[in-house]
């Protein structure tokens, strides 16, 4: 295994082309300025790391891969796959004209595409994982839809992590010309037991009059610490509709980042979470309307038993000269279980007049006249409690943006609830 430190960063530059070279050195001046978050910090409030990146190294080869996975299994009829196995593509496949999917560090030095469509990502004021992530990610993946082109099936990005005490950066750019249309789903997965350290980074440019359909399914097992950065602009007219499943990891947290740039533009974020023992999902939200005209809706649904812990920080932010703007903002908790605690800030910030925007949020146990209604009619608390957390999530499942992932969703998440109940413990 690799050491976080310049040694690396300086051997991976001997055979990088010079522009990717650059970005990881400045990622790693970043990095060494940059310190492992507090909870004494609002943007890592109520998350404790009880650990520091240097604590694990990063894999020199990618490792075994996983076995099948439910949502996976689902998916039959799909355009395009490709693997992710503790940063490294090993394994890609598509052949639908006009779509590009290709191992960033497999290919020529001087290709531009590359260069024009990675790095969306680079910030100075991202934290110590993106700098991480900048200065030390061994590999990328890019998915490049060209003009006019429309992909009818979805394409499959399978992130894993199989090996223990390592850090690893998976990296996944999609890039759609004007007028292009692609479904993508990423399953995010890795074995129970096995400690370890994520960072994934996925960069999502959408075109003018392009659409976007994503969801991201995490399954990570139960000792793996995840920090995902999300990021995705919009041109004119275009389309991204976004889907979150978090169900795994011991800490599952996502950055997400969304521009509308374009005027006319819109995004969707649909999802859930569930939480159990001692999980913890944390989820921080920023959509930036800066065109004219601009739509966006954010609604997530989450859940909490034993000591498990979610977060859920919007921000919705309307700058100035974005008039017509129509933004709300929507997160509803249930807490099951005396230790469990869910915490839930939605922000508005409005820079300009003319537009309509909202939010709203609940924290709270299942509804004890709901629980009356249904057990009235024969059935016992355990089976009304189990119909009440389907009808609570359901309304995501059905709205997750790619379709066919309905079942394995539904079923992992009723088996979360019913092994509680089973042990006691709801």
């Amino acid at each position: 295994m690799r050491p976080l430190d310049l040694t690396t960063v300086e051997r991976a530059a001997e055979t990088a082309p010079s522009w990717l070279a650059d970005l990881r050195q400045n990622g790693f001046e970043y990095f060494e300025k940059l310190s492992m978050p507090t909870g004494a910090e609002e943007e890592w409030r109520y998350v404790d790391l009880d650990f520091e990146l240097t604590d694990f190294g990063i894999p020199d080869v990618a490792g075994v891969p996983l076995s099948g996975d439910s949502v996976l299994s689902a998916l039959t009829d799909y355009a395009g796959i490709a693997r992710l196995i503790d940063g490294f593509v090993v394994d890609l496949f598509c052949d639908v004209p006009g779509v590009t999917l290709l191992n960033a560090a497999g290919q020529a030095a001087d290709d531009s595409l590359l260069e024009q469509s990675l790095g969306l990502m680079i910030s100075p004021n991202l934290d110590i994982f993106a700098a991480a992530h900048q200065a030390f990610a061994t590999d990328g993946l890019l998915l490049h839809v060209d003009r006019g082109v429309a992909v009818d099936r979805p394409i499959i990005i399978d992130m894993q992590v199989t090996q223990a005490d390592t850090i690893s950066f998976p990296h996944l750019s999609v890039v759609l010309d004007t007028n292009a249309e692609a479904s993508v789903v990423v399953v995010m997965r890795s074995q129970n037991g096995q400690r370890n350290v994520v960072v994934p980074h996925l960069e999502l440019s959408v075109g003018d009059g392009a659409r976007l359909n994503l969801v991201t399914s995490q399954h990570w097992g139960d000792t793996t610490t995840a920090v995902t950065h999300q990021k995705m602009v919009l041109g004119r007219d275009s389309t991204g509709r976004l889907g979150e499943v978090g169900l795994g990891a011991k800490l599952g947290r996502l950055d997400l980042n969304v521009d509308l740039i374009g005027n006319g533009s819109s995004s969707e974020l649909v999802g859930l979470y569930f939480g159990d023992d001692r999980q913890v999902f944390d989820y921080r939200v920023v959509i930036n309307h800066h065109g004219k005209n601009t739509r966006s809706d954010v609604f997530l649904k989450g859940a909490v038993e034993d000591e498990a812990e979610s977060v859920f920080s919007g921000l919705l932010k309307i700058w100035p000269d974005a008039t017509r703007t129509s933004t709300f903002e929507t997160n509803r908790n249930l807490v099951l279980s005396d230790g469990a605690k869910a915490h839930s800030v939605p922000n508005l910030e409005i820079l300009c007049d003319d537009v309509v925007c909202g939010h709203g949020s609940t924290v709270g146990p299942l509804e004890e006249e709901h629980m009356y209604y249904l057990m009235s009619r024969g059935l016992s608390r355990e089976r009304a409690q189990r119909v009440l957390i389907r009808g609570f999530f359901d309304e995501m499942i059905q709205r997750l943006p790619v379709s066919g992932l309905e079942e394995p969703v539904r079923d992992a998440v009723s088996a979360k609830f019913v092994t509680a109940q089973a042990e006691g413990r709801v």
